[in-house]
């Protein structure tokens, strides 16, 4: 199925559900956002993970553009894009009142 057959809203918030669709990326999330700014360093230490598996849930986060990074020497450093996070929040608002929309109008 190709996504050009959705509406670009649908499509977004698609790709933003599956970019958090993983236990360890909500917690990647959720451990940057307490923290402000992280070493990709704490990171890895803080998760029971590999640290190519950190990585490639880092990847998918930053592809989704939930974080922004950047390398400095040997070090990456992540931090929430939270313009991308608000529309997030506003995809899945509009998804579920639209959701509850139709419940109320439905006899089941």
């Amino acid at each position: 199925m190709n996504n050009e057959q959705f509406d670009v809203r649908t499509v977004q918030l698609s790709n933003l559900a599956k970019a958090i669709a993983h236990p360890a990326r909500i917690e990647i999330l959720r451990k940057i956002a307490n923290h402000g700014t992280c070493i990709c360093g704490e990171i890895v230490e803080s998760l029971p993970l590999a640290q190519a598996t950190v990585s490639q849930h880092l990847k998918a986060l930053k592809e989704a553009g939930l974080i922004c990074g950047e390398i400095e020497g040997s070090k990456s450093c992540y931090c929430i894009d939270y313009k991308q996070l608000s529309e997030l929040k506003f995809l899945l608002d509009s998804f579920f009142t639209g959701v509850e929309s139709a419940r109320q109008k439905c006899n089941c």
